[in-house]
């Protein structure tokens, strides 16, 4: 099992920067890949971000050169740092991790809102 705890939402305005956090606790030595997962109302949950154990890193299209993924091997935890956001980034964004048998945890999600 792997737990998977999100901080970092919040309100953002349009252009604004936000950074996510996700920390990994349990069976971690099974974690191949983690990444985030976006889930807009009335919308399917949808890759963002994802990065292996070996650093090899794919982004969602619309978020290249804005939203960047990393990973603390030694902490267990991914973030996604969002700049210049976009009036269709705003969602829940899930945290994710899959093991090396393809096995998919999620977190409980956090809220990205568009402040007026």
């Amino acid at each position: 099992q792997v737990q998977l705890v999100e901080s970092g939402g919040g309100l953002v305005q349009a252009g604004g920067s936000l950074r996510l956090s996700c920390a990994a606790s349990g069976n971690i030595f099974g974690i191949n890949t983690m990444g985030w997962y976006r889930q807009a109302p009335g919308k399917q949950r949808g890759m963002v971000a994802v990065i292996s154990s070996s650093g090899t890193i794919n982004y969602l299209d619309s978020v290249k050169g804005r939203f960047t993924i990393s990973r603390d091997n030694a902490k267990s935890t991914v973030y996604l740092q969002m700049t210049s956001l976009k009036p269709e980034d705003p969602a829940v964004y899930y945290c994710n991790s899959r093991s090396w048998h393809h096995q998919d945890y999620w977190g409980q999600g956090t809220q990205v809102t568009a402040s007026s």
